[in-house]
């Protein structure tokens, strides 16, 4: 058995804490309270609720209002100025994970765009950390926003984690479909993995991109990041995803590309 007494700073109040032990590792507690005054009597029995107990107290947290789900946030608007929109949809790359904002490759792709005459705008749906699972769960919010052309990242993340190859082609050719039956054209964007994951496995996953752009009758871009992959000066640490410097080239190489599918 411990005791312990607290002496609360008012004349005549005095508490005492009992703790008894009933067994191994329990144990049970209770207050006395010894008080002159009826005063006093209802501030020390606030006291001891509110503070004391039979532990510590739990220290107090903030609770942060709720926020919506970053993939409901990444297409949840629908561009007002009237002007058809191209949807780079995928996932970091897309996002400009890392860069400052307004400098992903899709903010230089509608420079670019605005620079040759065209009136498009481009809507940024990526999603950083996706795979092609994530896109085909995301699609129907892309498709809503009614794009006339759909730039489809998607698959690097899939590689990274070494999903099958399988299943990285069923998703990319579900969303390839799904965008073109309700009318939008697709611009698919090739993508390759770091060379440790070897020979064979790359070479699959590269596959993979190359088939279904010939099934479905859509442009390629056979590596997104050609020209800036590999290069430490366009790269940021993690080796992965471009520098703002790097995303300027990747919107050239995208736009290269896309320019034939645009309408004046």
């Amino acid at each position: 058995m411990r005791i312990s007494t607290l002496w609360v700073p008012v004349s005549m109040v005095r508490v005492r804490r009992e703790t008894r032990i009933i067994a191994k590792g329990a144990y049970v507690c209770h207050y006395d309270i010894r008080v002159r005054n009826y005063f006093f009597l209802t501030v020390t029995v606030l006291y001891v609720v509110l503070y004391l107990g039979c532990g510590a107290p739990d220290s107090v947290t903030r609770k942060e209002p709720p926020r919506l789900p970053e993939k409901q946030e990444a297409a949840k608007s629908t561009p007002s100025d009237g002007r058809p929109v191209i949807a780079a949809f995928g996932d970091s790359l897309s996002a400009g994970f890392g860069a400052e904002p307004g400098h992903s490759f899709p903010d230089y792709v509608q420079r670019l765009i605005d620079q040759a005459g065209y009136r498009y705008r481009v809507f940024n749906a990526g999603v950083s950390g996706d795979t092609t699972s994530d896109g085909v769960e995301r699609m129907p919010e892309v498709i809503g926003i009614h794009p006339a052309i759909v730039i489809l990242e998607f698959g690097g993340n899939d590689g990274l984690r070494g999903l099958p190859v399988t299943t990285t082609k069923a998703n990319l050719a579900q969303m390839i479909e799904g965008f073109q039956n309700s009318g939008s054209k697709v611009l698919l964007a090739g993508m390759t993995l770091p060379r440790n994951y070897g020979p064979e496995y790359i070479a699959s996953f590269e596959k993979v991109y190359l088939e279904l752009a010939e099934q479905y009758k859509v442009p390629r871009i056979p590596f997104l990041l050609d020209g800036v992959g590999g290069n430490p000066r366009l790269m940021q640490r993690d080796s992965i995803h471009p520098t703002g410097q790097g995303n300027a080239i990747v919107g050239k190489t995208v736009f290269r590309y896309l320019e034939p599918m645009l309408e004046k």
